[in-house]
């Protein structure tokens, strides 16, 4: 079991280091601070420069730390609160990713809850410091936190604009 969990742990906390080096420093075909920013600012963020660079660190950090398996319900937290939002950005086009939809962060942030109930397993460093970081009380809390983040970032968005709205209506219809 503990090879399993190690294996989950790695592949998915390395492809969302990737996912937020993208954000963060342009790494992989990413577009950078300023390209995400710009993603950032058309889905109506209020201070789009800041909500890229804490998005890249979320899923940087929060993905570094699930593979090292290192204070994995904070780090599952941090991932189920980003994929939150980027799932709610791709909403509208429902759930397939072949159509642009909320696919894949919601797998993405199951994956990093399931771990956050399940623990990192053995070969990890909560493990090594002798941490029990595991459970349904850490499942929940990550769970929490991951969700209450999610709701106060999307909470504070700009509220979309009658054009805005025409506009992607126009845009889904296409």
């Amino acid at each position: 079991m503990s090879i399993g969990l190690l294996i989950l742990r790695v592949v998915l906390g390395g492809l969302l280091v990737g996912h937020g080096t993208q954000k963060l420093f342009g790494w992989f075909g990413g577009g950078g601070l300023d390209g995400s920013a710009r993603f950032m600012g058309s889905l109506r963020y209020r201070q789009p420069r800041v909500a890229a660079a804490l998005a890249g660190l979320a899923e940087a950090g929060g993905g570094f730390f699930l593979a090292l398996g290192f204070l994995t319900p904070l780090a599952a937290a941090a991932l189920i609160g980003v994929m939150v939002n980027a799932a709610a950005a791709s909403a509208g086009r429902g759930l397939w990713a072949s159509k642009g939809g909320f696919e894949l962060p919601l797998f993405y942030a199951v994956s990093a809850a399931a771990l956050a109930f399940t623990g990192p397993g053995a070969i990890s460093i909560d493990r090594a410091l002798g941490w029990g970081l595991s459970g349904w009380m850490w499942g929940l809390g990550a769970i929490a936190l991951g969700l209450g983040s999610a709701a106060a970032v999307l909470w504070s968005r700009r509220p979309e604009q009658p054009a805005e709205a025409a506009e992607q209506q126009r845009r889904r219809a296409a």
